[in-house]
């Protein structure tokens, strides 16, 4: 059976960037269900002994399994999204939150500038029309990134993912009603565990 993954930090300690009440209503609510949801949907079934990325990868592009690769992309995307926030680091100054090492020189390789990155970035997601995800991604020794609408993710296509945002209404509207943009600017500079995602771009 799948279990929701425990959170590295407290509900409220993504605050202001991130509210409490949104967290425990995104985690609690919207993750649990797609985790309640998939064990349901694979108990007694031939992917009942399988890992949640080897359910996304099989039932991927499958309209036959739609309903099973929904609720599994979506736990597998709700793990990633939540393991590469962080609670904002108070100390650290304007801008000082940021990749390091390889991760960012592959970053300025790709995009020219880690400003540059930043607003390729939000643009695609604003772009993202209704629900969807933004990823950055690891392709080969390079870095690029990608919007999937709904609960596609880059785990079928042999992509690495870094980072992950929710751009489903559902992340952002109690603290920023329909500012989409102001949602992601708070997350990208603020909550991004770009030290975490150094470490997966080695």
């Amino acid at each position: 059976m799948f279990t929701l993954n425990k959170l590295a930090y407290e509900l409220s300690a993504l605050e202001p960037h991130m509210s409490e009440k949104t967290l425990s209503f995104h985690y609690g609510k919207h993750h649990q269900a797609y985790v309640d949801n998939l064990n349901k949907l694979v108990t007694g079934t031939e992917m009942e002994d399988l890992s949640l990325e080897e359910i996304v990868i099989k039932t991927t592009s499958k309209p036959e399994f739609s309903a099973i690769f929904n609720n599994a992309a979506q736990v597998y995307n709700h793990n990633i999204f939540w393991d590469c926030l962080k609670p904002a680091d108070k100390e650290v100054g304007i801008g000082a939150n940021i990749p390091q090492g390889e991760l960012l020189s592959a970053i300025e390789a790709s995009f020219e500038s880690w400003d540059n990155f930043l607003t390729e970035f939000k643009t695609l997601a604003l772009s993202q029309f209704g629900s969807g995800w933004v990823w950055l991604v690891k392709d080969g020794d390079s870095v690029k990134i990608l919007k999937t609408p709904n609960g596609e993710n880059p785990l079928a296509l042999g992509l690495k993912p870094l980072v992950a945002i929710d751009v489903w209404e559902h992340s952002y509207y109690l603290d920023y009603q329909n500012r989409r943009a102001d949602y992601l600017e708070a997350i990208l500079k603020n909550l991004v565990d770009w030290q975490k995602a150094s470490h997966k771009f080695l």
